[in-house]
């Protein structure tokens, strides 16, 4: 029997990648250990435990793991004070270096990410300045930093780091799925200017990017994962009025003015409106990415973000309904 355990894999990425394992046969058997129950509890060649990285780790497992996906942060900004970052993100990692320690399994992969850079108002590869201006960039840099450092311990060792953007994919609510329902709705607006590039991730692309990662002879490698080629906001925005035939305008408008309005929706709403000025800083913030070293091992790309979003619609017409 091949066995995983999935730290954090009762999210939407950690759900994707356990159905993957068992569906691709890459395990035989998934372990989902979470704060929180996973929805595949139940599901054959899955168990769970509920398990709190922040504190020391305790897993009765049938055999010693083949890997450890490492998947367990808080990342939602806004949400949290700047010190639960710290806390469960740095803490966390020790904790599953710990354990891997413990339960003597050599194989670890790490999910990052591109917040390590800070904005990237330039292409920024992995070879590019690390630079985070965030407690969750800050606390990602210090958890990779960690995770070398056990990788280091033996020469038996491999880890695999990504720093994926922002995944997005079939059940997930989050930046492209509002982005998606508001230009659907007509109330959607550009903060700053249209030509800033974003870069995004695929679920599905991102996974193809596990397996090769797990599929190449590297003992350590640090990558970057986003759909290429990074497309500019205003080219996002046309692709997916395109698509969902949306006829309403959608106007450039200066940051600071849609940061203040999102301020006083928020006040006026009692925090209700899904407009938050943070979200908005977010979203005039430039992240140009390049996989650089992705590019150079030769993975393909099967994805930009119109072949994503027609993906997407297939595989879950569902999550697009009115």
């Amino acid at each position: 029997m091949s066995l995983c355990i999935i730290f954090g894999g009762a999210g939407f990425v950690g759900t994707h990648l356990a159905q993957h394992f068992l569906k691709s046969g890459r395990f035989s058997h998934v372990h989902i250990a979470d704060i929180r129950e996973t929805p595949l509890k139940g599901l054959p060649n899955i168990s769970s435990s509920l398990t709190d990285v922040r504190l020391p780790i305790n897993l009765d497992l049938p055999k010693r793991p083949d890997w450890i996906f490492h998947l367990a942060a808080i990342h939602r900004e806004p949400g949290h004070e700047a010190e639960e970052y710290f806390e469960t993100n740095i803490k966390g990692a020790e904790t599953v270096c710990d354990f891997a320690a413990r339960v003597a399994c050599p194989h670890i992969y790490f999910t990052s990410s591109i917040a390590v850079y800070g904005p990237c108002l330039t292409p920024t590869s992995e070879h590019s300045r690390l630079a985070p201006t965030t407690p969750y960039g800050s606390s990602k840099l210090k958890s990779e930093e960690l995770l070398s450092q056990w990788r280091a311990g033996s020469a038996n060792r491999r880890l695999l780091i990504s720093r994926p953007g922002v995944i997005y994919g079939p059940g997930d609510p989050g930046n492209i799925m509002r982005m998606i329902k508001a230009i659907r709705k007509g109330y959607f607006a550009i903060p700053g200017s249209k030509n800033i590039h974003k870069s995004y991730a695929y679920i599905y692309g991102f996974i193809e990017s596990v397996d090769f990662a797990l599929d190449s002879r590297q003992q350590q490698i640090t990558y970057n994962y986003v759909e290429h080629p990074t497309e500019t906001v205003g080219e996002i925005t046309r692709i997916i009025k395109n698509i969902f035939h949306s006829k309403a305008p959608i106007l450039s408008i200066p940051a600071p003015f849609l940061v203040t309005a999102a301020t006083f929706l928020q006040f006026f709403l009692r925090q209700k409106s899904p407009v938050h000025p943070v979200r908005v800083r977010k979203a005039a913030t430039p992240t140009h990415i390049i996989p650089q070293v992705l590019l150079d091992m030769g993975f393909i790309f099967n994805f930009d973000f119109l072949s994503s979003i027609k993906h997407w619609q297939h595989v879950a017409p569902e999550d697009f309904e009115a």
